[in-house]
């Protein structure tokens, strides 16, 4: 049967250039600048994110707090607030119409236990200036604004992967804190440049997809 026809439920020109919500058949869809970022089809590398970084914290760490960077479709803050594990949990959100499908719009079935979760934090802030300025520190970092490090959204993303940028992510996560960034595909230049930002267990989760390359978590250490 062929796909149905996207149908757009929202459209609006931000600081950041166009951010579209649409709806295919049962799912939603994000578009920004014309590039697909995520739907609701399916949410398993997102929960992954969020696991994968709580398995990778130090053993004996009580109710850890976790920065999850970028609200998209709500997977990622959905699972993470299901978990008990977590302490506080605050999600960096840049588009403000993101924010409001979440909280009154069309994508509110999807997030509105999260949202009311008293741990549950929404910051509406650009994460690349966040993690640059901000004086908070996590025990977690997950980061899923981009298609990957290598397929950035917008330009000025680019410098969340640099040296700098991810000296500035290290610094937001305490002793045996754990980054982990979710991409399109692998990336062995990004490992890479995370051992050299000096992050300790550098290494990839993978989750298969129906057709290409599979999605991955990368995770990454600050030492404690």
């Amino acid at each position: 049967m062929p796909a149905a026809d996207p149908i757009t439920l929202d459209r609006r020109e931000g600081p950041y250039g166009e951010v579209v919500l649409r709806r295919r058949g049962p799912h939603f869809e994000i578009i920004a600048n014309g590039t697909f970022l995520m739907d609701t089809s399916d949410g398993r590398s997102e929960r992954l994110l969020v696991d994968a970084a709580y398995d990778a914290l130090p053993t004996g760490r009580e109710t850890p707090s976790v920065l999850i960077g970028g609200l998209g479709v709500g997977f990622s803050l959905a699972h993470a607030a299901a978990d008990p594990r977590w302490g506080r949990i605050a999600v960096v959100e840049r588009e403000l119409a993101v924010i409001e499908w979440h909280r009154t719009g069309p994508l509110a079935p999807l997030s509105r236990a999260a949202l009311a979760d008293p741990r549950t934090e929404v910051l509406h802030t650009d994460l690349v200036a966040y993690v640059h300025t901000a004086p908070d520190t996590f025990d977690a970092l997950c980061l899923d604004i981009d298609n990957g490090p290598d397929w950035t959204v917008t330009e000025s993303n680019d410098s969340l992967y640099s040296p700098t940028g991810l000296a500035a992510c290290r610094e937001r996560l305490t002793p045996g804190g754990v980054l982990a960034v979710w991409s399109a595909q692998p990336s062995a230049a990004f490992g890479e440049a995370l051992r050299n930002a000096g992050f300790h267990g550098v290494r990839t989760e993978e989750i298969a997809v129906a057709r290409g390359v599979p999605d991955v978590v990368h995770l990454a250490v600050r030492p404690a």
